[in-house]
This record gives structure tokens, sequence and C-alpha cells, in this order.
């Protein structure tokens, strides 16, 4: 009597702990950029009562009889998935597609997100309006000539409404037709 209650007082606390996470999934569906949870559990421990037989001419195999002593939590893991797009109608507001994340300097600190609700400072720079981290990545020369230095990360700035420089001569290369 006393392991069936072992048994199901860990089954008890640990279905505590699912529902812990469900309810967070839930204060959190619009969040930015949340990402849900999962609960996995497994077998805590099992005693064999009887052994498993194999399988003869006449009769098949039979499984063993095993009495689980209790389930334990294995894990708590975040389905990092693709969340469905929709206009914000905010032109810094970004989305990344598939996997990946935002690069972001805290105070000097790299973080990373997959939250894109971006905002800009007075200098043009891309940044979380929560906690003022900039959006790092690399950025593009002054033209199309400049190509982007990808040695290292910096700030992301741009004025919004500003148009690229336009040319005045465009090159298109001779190309073979068929």
């Amino acid at each position: 009597m006393l392991r069936s209650l072992y048994s199901a007082i860990s089954g008890l606390k640990n279905h505590q702990v699912k529902m812990d996470v469900i309810g967070n999934n839930i204060a959190n569906v619009n969040t930015t950029g949340f990402k849900r949870s999962r609960v996995t559990f497994s077998t805590m421990l099992s005693q064999t009562m009887k052994g498993a037989g194999s399988p003869s001419d006449n009769q098949g195999g039979t499984n063993p009889a095993q009495i689980g002593l209790g389930s334990v939590l294995t894990s708590i893991d975040q389905i990092m998935t693709q969340g469905s797009s929709q206009s914000t109608g905010k032109d810094t507001d970004v989305m990344i597609q598939g996997s990946g994340f935002f690069v972001l300097n805290h105070a000097g600190q790299t973080v990373y997100s997959r939250a894109g609700a971006f905002s800009q400072d007075s200098f043009g720079s891309l940044i979380e309006p929560g906690t003022g981290a900039f959006v790092m990545g690399y950025m593009w020369g002054e033209d199309d000539t400049t190509p982007a230095d990808f040695s290292q990360l910096s700030r992301i700035r741009f004025a919004l409404g500003e148009a690229m420089p336009q040319k005045s001569e465009i090159f298109i290369p001779n190309t073979p037709t068929d």
C-alpha cells in the first residue's frame, strides 16, 4: 500500500508542474516572440514481478509484468518553431522566417531574441524598446558597390522613409539567349 501512495504522490507533483507550464503558455499567448514549453516524464523506477517469456513453436512470447514505482520529471523543453506572421503596421517590426535569433547588444553584453518588435532611437539605430538593447547585424555599404563587412557586427542604423541613392546608369551584363 505504501508503494502505491508514493506512486500517486510523485504523479500528482509532476502533474502540478505540467499544469504550471500549461498556465505559463496560456499567460504568454500574446507575448511577442514567446516560445511555448512542454513537459516530458519518465518512469522513476519499476519492479519486475515476472520476466518476459520467449516465443515457441506453439505459442508467442509474453511481456514482463512490471509495476511502476512513480514518475519523474524528465525535462521542460521550449518548442522553437516559427510563429505565424502578421502585419503590425509598424515599419520597424520584423520577424525571422525559419530558425535563428536576432543578435542584440545590451550594455555591452551579447544577447539573443526571437522577438522582433523593434523601434528606433534618435540616432536611427534599431533597438529593443523594453531594454534599449541595440539590434546588431552586418551593414551593407553606402551604395551597392561597397560590400558588407562580415568580420564584425555593428548597430543596424537607417532612416525610415529614406530612399536608396539612385544611379543614373545601370549596367546589365549581356546574357546568352537560347
